[in-house]
């Protein structure tokens, strides 16, 4: 059984990597405010010469996520890369290869409309009814409260007239206004149980720290640091890479939010996915 080792501060670690791959939401992000501890802690690593990188299972891309930096103060100079799904998608999109080929022009947004930006500039038309749609896409909830059931009507509707079901992220909690709620993946899951179509992309996706690491060099010894298990710490053991879990994350309601770290119910959690983080921090901080 590999050992999982607690720690207090990312300081008692940083010697021995070269280059740092951070999630943003959960991590480095609450949803309202970037965390200042872990805006301190990326200035540090910084100081020390690191590589650093972010990978975000985010709608958002990658130039909405850089203002939300810039405007909480975080040098953005510093970062190597920054990456993240909905960019992603975005390309996607525009290539209209493989499965995006066929998607069609016409989508229902379900959820919340608050970002479109995945489309922006490409031949997309927002429908005002699920009967008008060539698939269905989602972004976020409509409400930090929102439970599946809510979707299940739409999603049902969907899955009769054989539309996909494409969100960016595989995300099924996220932080929306520093509360704990539903991401596009639950309801990718929910309506992939009821038979229908769905197009996801993100970690834990190896492809995602390809995408990352283009053109940056050698990036000597890599730690990824995030706070989901199925996500994160999965990319990370797919690629062989040591990996630090934050207890206070997407898991806080099962792990606590203890300032040392639960290791035993880390174990146990990540046993249950058959991977195992290097350490366990409770959040990001120097």
């Amino acid at each position: 059984m590999k050992m999982i080792k607690p720690i207090v501060n990312l300081s008692k670690i940083a010697d021995d990597y070269d280059t740092f791959v951070f999630g943003f939401n959960g991590v480095l992000y609450d949803g309202r405010v970037i965390l200042p501890e872990a805006a301190s802690c990326l200035k540090r690593l910084s100081t020390l010469g690191k590589k650093l990188i972010i990978i975000s299972n985010s709608h958002l891309r990658v130039a909405e996520l850089v203002e939300i930096m810039l405007k909480n103060g975080v040098d953005v100079g510093s970062l190597s890369n920054v990456v993240s799904a909905g960019e992603i998608l975005h390309y996607k999109l525009k290539a209209a290869q493989n499965e995006y080929a066929a998607l069609g022009n016409r989508y229902y947004h379900l959820g919340s409309r608050a970002s479109k930006g995945v489309f922006c500039g490409l031949p997309f038309t927002e429908v005002s009814s699920i009967e008008q749609a060539h698939f269905i896409y989602m972004s976020e909830v409509a409400s930090p409260d929102d439970l599946v059931d809510m979707y299940r009507p739409s999603l049902e509707q969907a899955v009769n007239l054989g539309l996909p079901f494409v969100c960016a992220g595989n995300d099924t909690s996220c932080f929306i206004g520093g509360k704990l709620c539903l991401a596009p993946g639950a309801i990718a899951e929910a309506y992939a149980i009821l038979g229908g179509r769905i197009i996801t992309l993100g970690k834990p996706d190896t492809a995602m720290l390809r995408y990352a690491l283009e053109g940056l060099g050698e990036p000597g010894k890599i730690v990824i640091v995030g706070d989901n298990v199925p996500t994160d710490i999965k990319m990370a053991s797919l690629l062989g890479y040591d990996s630090v879990l934050l207890s206070k994350g997407r898991h806080v309601n099962y792990l606590g939010e203890g300032y040392i770290p639960d290791v035993a119910k880390t174990r146990e959690l990540s046993n249950s996915y058959d991977v195992s983080p290097s350490c366990v921090i409770s959040a990001l901080r120097w």
